[in-house]
C-alpha cells in the first residue's frame, strides 16, 4: 500500500464489519490539482478508502494469512456529496461473502450522516509465493508490516 486513506479503525467485527475514518486535510497534495478553486476529494480516492478498510477487515478476519489484498470488482458505486478539506469521512464496510480467494463487501461511507460513496466490492486475496515459491519472504515482510501499521490504526478499548 503506497499511501493510507484510513486514519484510525473506530469498530471492528471479524468476519463482520468494519468502520473507519479518514480526515480530509487541505495539506493533501492531490488537492492542489482536483479542483484548484474548489478542492475535493476524489471520487476514486473515496472508493480506495472503501477497499483500503475492506482490505482491513479481511486481514482481521483471516489473521493476516495473505499478503496482497486488491479490488477486482466494483458494481453499483454511487456518489453523494462531496468531502472537503476539514471534514471527516467515515468509510464502512460489511462481508457479504469470503470465498476460497475473494471477498464480496457491501461498503460506504459518509460525512456528517450524508451519503457520499457507496457500492459493493469484490477484493481477491492472495499470497506472492502461491505463484513463485521465490517470493515467500516478501510475503512475509508485507504481513509483518501491514500488522505494524495495523496496531497503529487500531487500538481496541
Amino acid at each position: 500500500m503506497r499511501f493510507c486513506l484510513i486514519d484510525r479503525i473506530t469498530h471492528l467485527e471479524p468476519g463482520r464489519s468494519i468502520a473507519a475514518v479518514k480526515n480530509l486535510s487541505l495539506a493533501e497534495e492531490y488537492l492542489a490539482d482536483h479542483f484548484p478553486a474548489f478542492p475535493v476529494m476524489p471520487g476514486v480516492l473515496m472508493l480506495e478508502a472503501m477497499v483500503q478498510a475492506g482490505a482491513w477487515l479481511i486481514r482481521a478476519s483471516d489473521d493476516f494469512a495473505e499478503s496482497t489484498i486488491l479490488l477486482k470488482e466494483t458494481r453499483n458505486v454511487k456518489y453523494g456529496s462531496f468531502v472537503e478539506p476539514g471534514r471527516q469521512l467515515v468509510v464502512t464496510a460489511e462481508i457479504l461473502e469470503h470465498g476460497a480467494r475473494e471477498t464480496k463487501l457491501k461498503a460506504s461511507g459518509t460525512v456528517d450522516g450524508e451519503p457520499t460513496v457507496s457500492g459493493r466490492i469484490v477484493l481477491e486475496r492472495f499470497n506472492h509465493r502461491d505463484r513463485d515459491p521465490e517470493l515467500g519472504r516478501m510475503d512475509e515482510v508485507l504481513i509483518t508490516a501491514l500488522r505494524e501499521m495495523y496496531s497503529t490504526l487500531y487500538r481496541p478499548v
